[in-house]
């Protein structure tokens, strides 16, 4: 039988990483995704930076904690990072990630107004959501509007719905945060070296603290409900078939 990771609404996302290096110390940074917990996530980060690699590992987390979860995997760019999930039916790649977006849109809709009653959770995971946004824009400004505004309404209503978004990206652009939006997400994270610009828009009020920093790949910055600023250590996955096969099993 697969192990299950320990389901407990407070997720490890990785370690502190100042105690990590100075003390070789476990100090856990953790987001709360209980039902009417924020727990919608950005999470940032060039090539390199381990950005696939912690999203697989959180989509697992996610999937062991909430094994009566619903969950949906838009993959815009298609590549081999997420090959291992193409044959799962609530997987879309490329044009078809508008389809994982109408489900859970409709699932928000039947719940606000009654219609469905049910409150086990539901997530989006969209797999270079800013590249996706970014074409859609340039095709069609309205056809891309309307997809906006079904994530600002995910976004704004989610939580009390039990309907969660995890977007990741390489490159923010302010697009992507329609009305503030920004504000919505409660955990925000950054990994790998990043640019100025990043940091301005992801977290304008910690600027300062950041500057100066340099991560390696898998260490970068995590903001906790706007509020909370914490550096992070994501640490190596020893057994990533694990990982996958609780992926697959989410999908399926």
């Amino acid at each position: 039988m697969m192990k299950r990771f320990d389901a407990t609404p407070n997720l490890v996302l990785g370690y502190e990483l100042d105690t990590w290096n100075g003390y070789g110390r476990k100090a856990p940074i953790c987001i709360d995704i209980s039902p009417k917990a924020n727990s919608h996530m950005l999470i940032c980060g060039m090539s390199g930076s381990g950005k696939s690699y912690f999203e697989s590992s959180v989509f697992a987390k996610i999937a062991s904690a909430c094994p009566d979860g619903v969950f949906h995997f838009a993959d815009y760019k298609g590549d081999d990072n997420f090959a291992y999930l193409r044959d799962c039916p609530r997987y879309y790649s490329y044009k078809d990630t508008l389809q994982a977006l109408d489900a859970v849109h409709t699932c928000l809709n039947s719940r606000q107004s009654g219609e469905d009653a049910s409150r086990h959770p539901v997530t989006l995971i969209w797999d270079e959501y800013m590249a996706n946004i970014l074409a859609l824009t340039n095709e069609d400004k309205k056809a891309a509007a309307v997809v906006m505004n079904k994530v600002s309404e995910i976004l704004l209503l989610g939580r009390s719905l039990s309907v969660r978004l995890i977007a990741t990206m390489q490159r923010p652009d302010a697009i992507a945060f329609p009305a503030g939006s920004r504000l919505n997400y409660g955990g925000v994270v950054v990994l790998g070296a990043a640019i100025k610009s990043i940091y301005e828009m992801l977290l304008p009020d910690f600027k300062d603290e950041v500057q100066g920093r340099t991560f390696g790949q898998g260490e970068g910055v995590v903001l906790l409900q706007g509020s909370k600023l914490h550096f992070i250590k994501v640490p190596m996955v020893r057994d990533m078939e694990r990982v996958q096969q609780l992926c697959v099993a989410a999908l399926s």
